[in-house]
């Protein structure tokens, strides 16, 4: 209980062990026994907590830099030299306070982001009426009001009203987006003009927001592989320098060198080059969008030679859309058959799916008055459903041909004309028999073929991509991306099988994919990077989520990957040359005990300096949200730049 209250109060004992210091050192000159007694009295206020966590430590047989610094203060009040065991001590408490100043403005993403959502907000009740309502007692099913200004605390979905919203918490986008009736509103998003009412739908540490949290303190306290290895060497390291200034002390008979050594020795800025770097970084990509999970991606994105991509979602942009229908049922069955499609398509969150209820409701396909049930999703193929008119199949060629479903000669020679144009053919059988036929193109995103183009330049050789597609659909975003290898018709197991074989062969794979149907993918990767705003899966299998779903995000992602990396080498750099100077100005007789102590607190500010350098890596101004008046045309433009 007393070392506990110690501890809480150590940083009063750092100032009131200075000012005894201080008027020791003045008062020594004329009255030398008082001055010695204020160095003392200063020397045990500030050492007493030092000695302390000392004890603490080997109690687990841990020998920690405190111990070093007490045997060496221990030793200076025997030889008599009580200015320097009062100066080493309060210079030593003195730097553990301004470190921990300085590693809390590390954490800063943490701090904005946790203490960004409002503990208030106001909710419909039965009656209809607003009233303020805690955030934690909020249930999911809840109406939500957001009128500008307010942040949303929880995900939901628009049930009324229109507004611009700014998402840069979640997504690291500037650029507001504009929701309206049906557009999801994640939690950290903030409304900067309009007023909207959502249903809410998660709550707490299940929205996104909360999930981001998670996953950024969860990876700054993820130790690197330089962090552990610099961990491991710190506990051999330490007794090793006391070892040292033993045997200085016995052949050579000077303790004051051997307690010098003591101080010199204290390695404290190799120990937190790696950890401060890693807390910063993740925290500097956290603001961008971009979700490190632990500084071992950092450093193992540095190796990657080879990145893997999924096609649909991730190279492409994912709105897909209808280019052609071919039907093989009577002109009145039509419009009965799309409404079934679209409501089966509604229970899938596939890109050809929505291609297709939004083609089904471009041509006004009446609701079934009962919904499909029992959808069953099929691997590579598609998905099947039980429907009005009985059990529906929905998918590629090769559902077409496990349904066994027949064509004639006319209906092949069409197959096989438009796979040979590169767009994704989606088949619709029932019974066994072709309902019809559609062709859904889902273009390259715009600024792809950059993205990989500056890929290459931050030195990744072989640029690939896997799809589940046809391979002519393939081929042709391949070619329009600039991709050295495009290969279709892959089932999630073969994707995973290629990235293996390329491991094999020596390579570093990255793949990137939407964290839905890739999960194989990114676990079999060395590192999975999963494109979109968190679903579960890419939650838990990637190594990396970009959360603003843009491609040019990953050159963010590789440039922050290469400075992290060669920060902890600076930071290194820093901690083992600080201690081969001041060993070498011992040797020439420069540097004291005290003066030694003062340049090593010195270099442990240095390196959470260097490693703070990395908060300004990405220092483009934020675009300005500016207020707008919403119109049809405007909320028709967002909506579909959002879907």
């Amino acid at each position: 209980m007393i070392s506990e209250n110690i501890q809480q109060h150590k940083y009063t004992a750092m100032v009131a062990g200075g000012i005894a210091t201080l008027l020791g050192l003045l008062v020594s000159h004329w009255l030398m026994l008082m001055g010695q007694s204020l160095l003392i009295v200063g020397t045990v206020l500030a050492g007493t907590p030092i000695t302390l966590n000392a004890f603490s430590a080997l109690k687990v047989k841990v020998i920690s830099i405190e111990l070093l610094v007490t045997i060496a203060v221990v030793g200076a009040m025997i030889i008599g030299e009580y200015h320097e065991g009062a100066i080493v001590t309060f210079l030593f408490l003195f730097g553990d306070w301004l470190e921990n100043k300085s590693l809390a403005k590390t954490r800063s993403a943490i701090e904005d982001l946790a203490t960004a959502l409002p503990t208030t907000v106001k909710t419909l009740d039965d009656a209809g009426q607003l009233q303020d309502t805690p955030v934690a007692t909020i249930q999911v099913g809840a109406t939500v009001q957001l009128a500008t200004g307010t942040t949303a605390p929880v995900d939901g979905t628009v049930v009324d009203g229109q507004a611009l919203l700014d998402e840069s918490r979640v997504t690291g986008e500037s650029t507001g987006r504009t929701k309206a009736v049906g557009d999801p509103i994640y939690s950290g998003s903030t409304v900067v003009n309009g007023r909207l009412l959502i249903k809410v739908t998660q709550t707490g540490d299940d929205t996104v927001y909360g999930q981001i949290i998670d996953l950024v303190e969860e990876a700054q306290d993820a130790e690197s592989p330089v962090a552990s290895f610099i961990q491991r060497f710190a506990k051999w390291y330490t007794p090793l320098v006391l070892l040292i200034a033993a045997a200085v002390g016995v052949f050579t008979g000077n303790v004051r060198l051997a307690i010098t050594i003591l101080v010199l020795g204290c390695p404290g800025a190799l120990v937190i080059g790696a950890p401060v770097t890693n807390v910063v970084g993740i925290g500097t990509g956290a603001r961008q969008g971009v979700l490190l999970k632990g500084g071992n991606v950092a450093a193992a994105l540095t190796k990657i030679d080879t990145v893997v991509f999924d096609k649909t979602g991730t190279l492409t942009a994912g709105q897909t859309t209808v280019q052609s229908a071919h039907w093989f049922v009577s002109k009145h069955e039509q419009a009965q058959w799309l409404g079934l499609i679209a409501d089966v398509e509604k229970q899938s969150n596939h890109p050809l799916g929505e291609a297709l209820i939004t083609f089904a409701k471009s041509h006004r396909a009446p609701v079934p008055a009962t919904s499909a049930t029992d959808l069953a999703v099929i691997p590579g193929q598609g998905l099947t459903a039980n429907t009005a008119q009985g059990q529906v199949a929905i998918g590629n060629e090769q559902l077409l041909n496990a349904q066994g479903a027949s064509t004639d000669h006319a209906t092949h020679q069409l197959i096989t004309a438009l796979t040979h144009q590169g767009d994704s053919l989606v088949f619709i059988i029932h019974h066994q028999q072709l309902i019809a036929l559609f062709t859904i193109a889902d273009p390259l995103r715009p600024h792809a073929r950059a993205a990989l183009q500056q890929l290459r330049q931050q030195g990744v050789h072989q640029l690939i991509m896997l799809s589940g597609d046809t391979p002519a659909a393939a081929q042709k975003i391949g070619q329009q991306a600039g991709l050295d290898v495009a290969r279709g018709g892959l089932l999630p197991a073969d994707k995973a099988a290629v990235i293996k074989e390329l491991q094999t062969a020596g390579h570093h794979v990255a793949f990137v994919g939407d964290g839905i149907n890739d999960s194989p993918s990114l676990a079999q990767a060395d590192v999975g990077i999963a494109m979109g705003s968190g679903t579960d899966v890419a939650m838990d299998t990637a190594d990396v989520i970009l959360m603003n779903n843009q491609l040019p995000t990953l050159n963010q992602l590789f440039t922050l990957a290469v400075k992290m990396t060669r920060n902890v080498q600076e930071n290194i750099g820093i901690a083992v040359g600080t201690v081969a100077l001041l060993l070498l100005g011992l040797l020439i007789g420069v540097v004291t005990m005290g003066s030694g102590m003062l340049v090593h607190e010195a270099s442990i500010l240095f390196v959470i300096g260097n490693a703070l350098r990395l908060r300004r890596i990405f220092s483009k101004k934020k675009q300005n949200l500016t207020t707008v008046n919403f119109s049809t045309a405007q909320l028709a433009d967002n909506n579909h730049e959002d879907h």
